[in-house]
């Protein structure tokens, strides 16, 4: 018989509700149907005189569950709930601890009194989903700080500790006791001084709290924070309702604004990357009972920026890690840099001194590779140069302990060649880390046909105490990112020998929502970096003498980006503000002019589509071949390492949300003004078009 999710037990006059429901105590249908029946069972009872509700395991309720998103609606069975758990005749008590986030804080709110342990953050994150608090939360939080603080937690979408919970006025204590045990003593005080239930629902709000002012400065911060997108500007009107409508009108409104948010394009994309990153770790094929070998010790090869940064992410996880170069100068100036970028996140109170000089400790340094022996994992990280890599790699051979992966951060290059040079390719696998390495979420696993399985579960597996979110893929040239970046990056150099400005590209770019214009990045990442990656592959591009010369222009003239002050962009010293640069358009155009490319104008509409569908169909033809595993793989890879708007869902889910055959018929059209180039429509998407069907049919049908 399967044990129960919720129990209730006496303590003196206190009934104590515990729920256990693992992982995180979703608040899931079964949850709410057993703690329902605890409810009625307790009314019908009237012997206690209080009631506790807590949960066991590492958190309190932790949500609703998100999975039912996708279902009819829920809300009003929440609805049910939480009144019925409101109109308890006895004092309700929520007991809190661990991350109390959207509806599991919406049940405490429906709860009469709350107490939280130590430690313990509190939030609505609802917005980074493209909804709102829909079990209540936009009526009875605004009944208990106000609507401007209700919005300003809503807006920020992170949560908060229990001092500033207790300071906005919807915690009441902190219980330093062990929960269970202050938790009764809080609901026996309660009892004791003769204290009731203290309804939330039947709090009134305060209007000077939901003046014109204030929520028009509301609507100007939620634009700012959440462009192209409505929920943010959707919350604001369904949390001001509250102090306009009655409560039971309010929810009403919160009801039916709710669904029509869960219906939005903006919800669906959100929704789609929040599952699609929790799949990428399942890989079809890979049997169960392959397990994971114990990564105790790491070393990385190459103490530049990205050795450096995947040095601070062991760091970080506890492991310990030896950084290795060939050069003592080398070693003390890559060490030194980490040491930096520690300092930085004690200034920024992102850790504390003491956390800094572990975590550092945890780092040593050697110029030989013996030292490299006991690791349980060795990562290359050297110069993007195939021979330097396999010499490398060699080496490592030589020293590795039998079991040790071996891994490469090779951005583009054949892993099964790198591997080659050892005696254990099925030890070796690509684990492509993204700059800076210490914070960007996403990590490309890369596997040869020779890789073994027990490897490529290490590896999936490595990236959660990382802190990474690891994406499968074949090898290929550029994987899956740098693969599909090639369309989009060429198209937006193009576009400024036709007479756009850099300004101009990355604008259109940025206002539909990319994290960055790709020519701000190339300038970030240094112009030196794509020009020798491009003329090391200059045979994997097509033959037009136009492309990547934008370029090759700047990098000629000195023009490297940040690191020289100039690039695409003019920088001041020890700033990274970009400025348009008249000297940078001169010298684009007079390129432009010795290579006869006509003169265009162009709207930001075009700026987008010529970017976006090259990337797009790249993207369809690297799942026709195999190189990763579903659509949403490849929409994780974009919006977690290369800043494609999550509220757009990635590349693939947004080709499927403004249409296959748009995305087909712009490629034509595009075609039919410049040539074939990589204007020539992908075979699986001539054919999903062909056939009717979406991407995300043609993803059900293989499961």
């Amino acid at each position: 018989m399967t044990a129960p999710i919720v129990r209730v037990a006496s303590a003196g006059e206190v009934a104590v509700i515990t729920v256990n429901n693992p992982p995180v105590n979703t608040i899931t249908a079964p949850v709410r149907a057993e703690l329902a029946a605890a409810l009625a069972r307790l009314r019908a009872g009237g012997e206690a005189r209080a009631v506790v509700l807590l949960c066991e395991g590492s958190t309190f309720f932790s949500g609703a569950d998100v999975g039912e998103f996708a279902g009819p609606p829920k809300e009003e069975e929440y609805r049910d709930l939480f009144d019925a758990l409101e109109q308890l005749p006895v004092p309700v008590v929520a007991a809190m601890h661990g991350t109390v986030l959207g509806g599991g804080l919406e049940m405490a709110l429906a709860c009469h009194y709350r107490i939280a342990a130590p430690g313990t953050r509190l939030g609505l994150p609802e917005l980074t989903l493209g909804v709102f608090p829909g079990a209540g939360g936009t009526q009875r939080m605004p009944r208990l700080i106000g609507v401007e603080r209700t919005m300003e937690l809503l807006l920020g979408a992170r949560p908060v500790d229990v001092a500033r919970a207790i300071e906005l006025g919807f915690v009441d204590a902190e219980v330093a006791a062990e929960l269970r045990a202050g938790a009764i003593e809080y609901a026996a005080g309660l009892v004791r001084d003769g204290r009731g239930p203290r309804r939330t629902c039947d709090r009134p709000v305060d209007p000077a709290t939901a003046t014109p002012a204030i929520l028009e400065r509301l609507r100007a911060e939620a634009r700012k924070l959440y462009p192209n997108r409505v929920a943010a500007l959707h919350a604001i009107d369904v949390v001001a309702a509250a102090a306009r409508l009655p409560f039971r009108e309010g929810l009403a409104y919160e009801t039916e604004q709710a669904n029509v948010a869960k219906a939005t394009v903006e919800s669906r994309a959100l929704v789609h990357v929040f599952f699609a990153e929790r799949e990428t770790r399942k890989v079809p094929g890979l049997p169960p009972e392959v397990r994971a070998r114990p990564i105790r010790s790491a070393g990385v090869v190459g103490a530049g920026t990205m050795g450096g940064g995947i040095a601070i992410c062991f760091a970080n996880a506890g492991v310990p890690v030896t950084v290795l170069d060939m050069s003592a100068q080398a070693l003390e100036r890559g060490l030194g840099t980490v040491a930096a970028t520690y300092d930085s996140m004690v200034r920024r109170g992102r850790i504390s001194a003491a956390d800094k000089e572990a975590r550092l400790a945890l780092i040593r340094g050697s110029v030989a590779y013996a030292d490299l022996g006991e690791a349980d994992v060795i990562i290359e990280a050297v110069f993007e140069s195939l021979e330097l890599k396999r010499q490398v790699f060699a080496a490592i051979d030589a020293v590795a302990k039998p079991g040790a992966v071996l891994a490469t951060n090779t951005s583009t290059l054949d892993i099964g060649a790198i591997a080659a040079a050892t005696g254990r390719p099925e030890d070796v696998i690509g684990l492509h880390f993204f700059s800076p390495a210490n914070v960007m979420p996403l990590l490309e696993v890369v596997r040869t046909d020779r890789t073994s399985a027990e490897v490529v579960r290490t590896a999936l597996d490595l990236a959660r105490p990382l802190r990474k979110t690891p994406v499968l893929a074949r090898v290929c040239y550029g994987f899956i990112g740098n693969r599909m970046m090639e369309g989009y990056a060429r198209e937006a150099q193009r576009m400024l020998l036709e007479g756009a400005t850099p300004g101009q590209v990355d604008g259109a770019l940025e206002r539909w929502g990319m994290a960055m214009g790709i020519l701000a990045v190339f300038d970030m990442a240094g112009i030196d970096v794509g020009v020798n990656v491009h003329r090391a592959n200059a045979d994997k591009y097509p033959p037009d003498p136009t492309y990547y010369q934008a370029d090759v222009a700047l990098h000629a003239a000195g023009r490297l980006g940040q690191k020289s002050g100039r690039g695409y962009y003019r920088y001041q010293p020890g700033d990274r503000t970009r400025h348009e640069d008249p000297e940078a358009i001169a010298l684009l155009q007079a390129t432009a002019a010795r290579l006869a490319v006509p003169r265009r104008s162009h709207t930001d509409a075009e700026i987008v589509e010529r970017c976006v569908y090259p990337l797009i169909n790249e993207g369809i033809r690297i799942l026709d071949e195999g190189v990763a595993l579903r659509p949403g793989d490849v929409d994780v890879v974009w919006t977690a390492g290369y800043g494609f708007p999550r509220y757009r869902g990635g590349p693939l889910f947004y080709a499927d949300t403004v249409g296959l055959r748009a995305v087909r018929d712009g490629m034509l059209k595009y075609r039919d003004l410049f040539g074939p180039m990589h204007w020539q429509p992908a075979a699986l998407l001539e054919r999903l078009v062909g056939e009717g069907r979406t991407l995300a049919d043609w993803s059900r049908a293989r499961k």
